[in-house]
């Protein structure tokens, strides 16, 4: 018999023949549900720390974590033969039986993490209950291997050294170290938050990433995490809805941010990932935020542990509410409730009067009866659309009714696949730039042209996000980064700082941000210094634009963004999304002309660098076909 047969209790591994597992592999296919990354032992480690009862948490690191975990915190330690039987799957002290498993409230409970980080890397744990003695337990792989006694304070230390280094797999698929470092601060400044009565303090490499002081208050948490400044924009949210307390603060209307990333959740202060709470928060700012912009916020929700499942994922970051609906509103409820209190959600009144000091406008749009009219329509007013100047509610594209848009050819500006046809491959440049004729421009976002084949409709933002992607990525056909892209001096060289989830990120792509046309010298510490910025940015703020740029970055988790091949690439299409111009743009002719005879030099004219098309065809064929001038 061989020897894997041997160790399977007879049976050739794979004879299809059912088997017990031997404990290391059982361990070793356990920690791969818990233990994804070195920031998933962080985890783990924080959170016992914090059931524990610490209230002094620091995490020493080294290469991100590959190389060195170390936890410290000053909580009610262990003996050594707690220390031994914690290393055994399912010890817990949290729980003692299934009835505990429907009121939970800590932030763990299954006794799997230290079994699991012991079992991919070399560990210790130094640990003691009072003042003086040490119990030390050294782990390989999972086995015990050493136990000493020493000197040391009340708590616990624990030790990771060298993560997966018996599971090399699992190494190839962990992100750059600046990657890493970035998901483990931004975990523990959610703690942070969450536990404010508890100080934290991170160290990678020796340089000191993160520090909180654990003064007890929320807003210094805020402030510690994310800074003063973005702090003292937040309105605090403290509101009980149908049980349910909603604690936290939100941004006003005006100070939001590209991504979702400090969009923060926490339930009896677990943090979360939900959906239908996003949801919610989009909720509470309908009809107050432009497209695509997010508000910052901070939830914390105390809800019974009774009423809250925390039993569903193996990372415990998503909960299953006994009550989703009242949850939802509890949350929109409160969001809601607190804009409104400090007079930043405008009221009918308040519109009204804007209205009547505007003057009359009116505006042609076709109505459900299919009748073109002139009615007179407020520049303002609230429907299920943001607060804007636009055709009445119940119109659609280009002020078509539903009906007429029907009738047309079905325009659906959400859907690709439902809009008219594509332009087909065999569009050439050439052809695109033939006998067009600039006919204006629709809803200040589309430009509507004539060509010998019909009417073309170009989404102005996609062309010039395309346009400028080109231009920074590589001269047609090269393939090398364009030397020459125009900068533009800043008058007085501009300072910023970056907090600590963001700047090892900007650190590690430096250079191709550089490329990208921003001139940037890092000073440390989070410091950077911005010289000169791509002239196409047209006098925007440059810091608040390169800020935006890498948070986007990271919320792509170091990926790439839609089909594009490298990171300098993903750099290059988020800087001409920022740069282009928007969507409600007002354009003069000239200014639109120009901008079809860019697109008609350049490699791509159909399609944005994400994917999304920029010119969209109504043949003359179709268009005779619907007015029944042909069959």
């Amino acid at each position: 018999m061989s020897a894997a047969a041997a160790s399977f209790g007879g049976l050739e591994p794979n004879s299809g023949r059912i088997r017990l597992l031997d404990p290391l592999t059982i361990d070793q296919i356990a920690a791969g549900e818990v233990i994804e990354r070195p920031a998933s032992a962080v985890k783990e480690l924080v959170e016992n720390a914090i059931d524990a009862g610490a209230t002094q948490i620091a995490v020493t690191l080294e290469e991100a974590g590959r190389r060195l975990i170390l936890v410290r915190d000053n909580g009610a330690g262990m003996t050594q033969d707690e220390a031994l039987l914690a290393l055994q799957r399912h010890a817990t002290s949290k729980i003692a039986g299934i009835t505990d498993l429907h009121r939970i409230d800590s932030l763990g409970f299954r006794g799997e993490a230290l079994p699991s980080i012991a079992s991919v890397s070399r560990m210790s744990i130094s640990t003691g209950t009072e003042d003086g003695l040490r119990s030390v337990v050294n782990i390989e792989a999972g086995t015990v291997v050493s136990l000493v006694g020493t000197s040391g304070p009340k708590g616990t230390d624990v030790r990771v050294e060298d993560l997966f280094f018996n599971t090399p797999a699992r190494l190839k698929f962990l992100k750059s170290d600046g990657n890493e470092l970035s998901v483990i601060v931004d975990m523990m400044s959610r703690y942070a938050v969450a536990y404010p009565d508890v100080a934290f303090l991170i160290e990678h490499d020796g340089s000191v990433v993160l520090r909180t002081t654990g003064r007890g208050g929320a807003f210094d948490a805020v402030s510690e995490v994310w800074g003063l400044e973005p702090a003292r924009g937040l309105v605090e949210i403290d509101e009980m809805v149908g049980g349910i307390r909603v604690r936290g603060f939100a941004s006003p209307p005006h100070f939001t941010k590209p991504t979702r990333a400090m969009q923060w959740m926490f339930v009896n202060r677990r943090p979360i990932r939900s959906r239908s709470l996003n949801v919610a928060i989009d909720q509470a700012y309908r009809d107050i935020l432009p497209e695509k912009r997010y508000p910052l916020v901070v939830l914390l929700l105390d809800v019974s542990p009774a009423a809250v499942d925390v039993n569903v994922s193996p990372t415990k970051s998503e909960v299953r509410f006994q009550h989703e609906g009242a949850a939802f509103d509890a949350v929109r409820h409160a969001i809601r409730s607190s804009l409104n209190a400090h007079g930043m959600v405008p009221s009918l009144e308040a519109i009204a009067r804007v209205n009547s000091a505007t003057g009359n406008g009116f505006i042609p749009w076709m109505g459900h009866d299919g009748h073109l009219g002139l009615n007179r329509e407020p520049h303002l007013h609230l429907d299920s659309g943001p607060i804007s100047g636009s055709a009445p509610a119940g119109s659609g594209f280009l002020g078509l009714s539903l009906d007429a848009q029907a009738a047309l050819g079905s325009f659906d500006t959400n859907t690709p696949a439902g809009l008219p046809a594509v332009l087909d491959e065999n569009f050439r440049a050439i052809e695109f730039a033939a006998d067009l004729r600039v006919i204006g421009q629709a809803m200040n976002t589309f430009i509507v042209a004539e060509t010998r084949l019909g009417i073309v409709l170009v989404d102005q933002h996609v062309a010039h996000e395309r346009i400028l992607f080109e231009r920074l990525r590589a001269s047609r056909g090269g393939g090398e980064p364009v030397a020459s892209i125009p900068r533009q001096a800043l008058l007085t060289p501009e300072s910023f700082e970056l907090d600590h989830r963001l700047a090892p990120l900007l650190s590690e792509r430096i250079d191709e941000v550089r490329d990208a046309g921003f001139d940037l010298e890092e000073f440390g510490g989070g410091s950077f210094v911005l010289r000169s910025v791509p002239a196409a940015l047209k006098g925007r703020n440059p810091v608040k634009f390169l800020r935006e740029v890498v948070e986007e970055l990271a919320e792509s988790s170091g990926g790439c963004l839609g089909s594009l091949q490298s990171i300098q690439e993903a750099v290059w299409a988020l800087c001409a999304c920022k740069m282009a111009v928007k969507a409600g743009d007002p354009l003069s002719p000239p200014e639109m002309e120009k901008l079809l005879r860019d697109l008609a030099e350049i490699e791509n004219p159909y399609h944005c660098p994400h994917g999304r098309p920029i010119t969209l065809l109504l043949g003359r064929n179709d268009l005779l076909r619907k007015f029944k001038r042909i069959k």
